[in-house]
């Protein structure tokens, strides 16, 4: 199935570090987490690639050019390193498309400009670039396919540190909630689409706040609530925290180092809506 991903964000919030660097190329380790996203879905076996470019293209485009399977996988090297076995590989069998859809353009305008490439395909899957997770891929695909929705995605529990803080008009504050401890979720960014979903488009839309909102009005969006790993990377604090657990060897979306199959795991149903553990 394709996965398009969305590479055109500025990473604003991650400007004091990497100056010229799109998010999706912020490094985790020796590899940028676009790579990251990318093995994740390649684990699933999903290994044709969509990139929608925008800020910072060319840094992409010359990352995989230039790419050294080496920094990643293990080899032998002969004849005074004239000759390199590569005893396993990453990306050899992948196909990337590189379509370059604007620099300011918005996410759902995106898919419109990339939608002559997904032609032929009912269902194909999208994500933008700098988010984590393993959730079981396979397993949301398979649900997805039993329904007539046209979109679907993650929804998780908000990362974020911040407290909700209920008060009265006079301002007395009556209790303070972490966010993280309240039952609302939000998108997490792991999206499941069909060729359906263009008709929720218009030109320059989002895909969630305008696509989606259209086609939950008719009923046509399903979200998964999902409980086990989920992290984003929209901030240098957020970045410093998936490095330094990577460094650690703790890196719950590298399904592929352990060969793990992403297990279905399944916690109780609440509002007849199927939760993942």
């Amino acid at each position: 199935m394709k996965v398009v991903l969305f590479c055109g964000g500025l990473g604003m919030r991650m400007r004091a570090d990497n100056q010229s660097l799109p998010k999706p190329m912020m490094p985790i380790g020796s590899r940028p987490v676009l790579w990251h996203v990318m093995r994740y879905y390649a684990h699933f076996g999903h290994t044709e690639f969509i990139l929608c470019l925008g800020y910072g293209a060319q840094a992409v485009k010359d990352y995989f050019l230039d790419y050294r399977e080496t920094a990643s996988n293990d080899f032998v090297i002969t004849k005074g390193g004239r000759h390199v076995e590569m005893l396993s590989t990453d990306i050899s069998e992948w196909s990337i498309s590189f379509i370059d859809t604007g620099m300011d353009t918005a996410i759902g305008e995106r898919l419109r400009r990339v939608r002559p490439y997904l032609e032929g395909d009912e269902m194909f899957l999208a994500n933008y670039g700098d988010v984590l997770t393993d959730a079981p891929m396979n397993d949301l695909i398979d649900e997805f396919a039993d329904t007539d929705n046209v979109a679907q995605f993650l929804a998780v529990k908000p990362q974020d540190s911040f407290h909700v803080v209920d008060f009265d008009d006079a301002g007395q504050v009556s209790g303070l909630t972490p966010v993280a401890d309240m039952s609302m979720c939000i998108n997490g960014g792991y999206f499941a689409l069909r060729q359906g979903i263009f008709d929720y488009l218009n030109e320059g839309d989002d895909l969630v706040m305008n696509g989606c909102v259209r086609a939950a009005r008719d009923g046509k969006v399903r979200a998964v609530r999902y409980a086990g790993f989920w992290a984003p990377m929209d901030t240098l604090k957020e970045r410093t925290v998936l490095e330094d657990s990577y460094k650690r060897g703790v890196s719950p979306w590298t399904l592929w180092r352990d060969g793990s199959s992403g297990h279905r795991r399944i916690e109780p149903v609440a509002d007849g809506v199927p939760a993942y553990a």
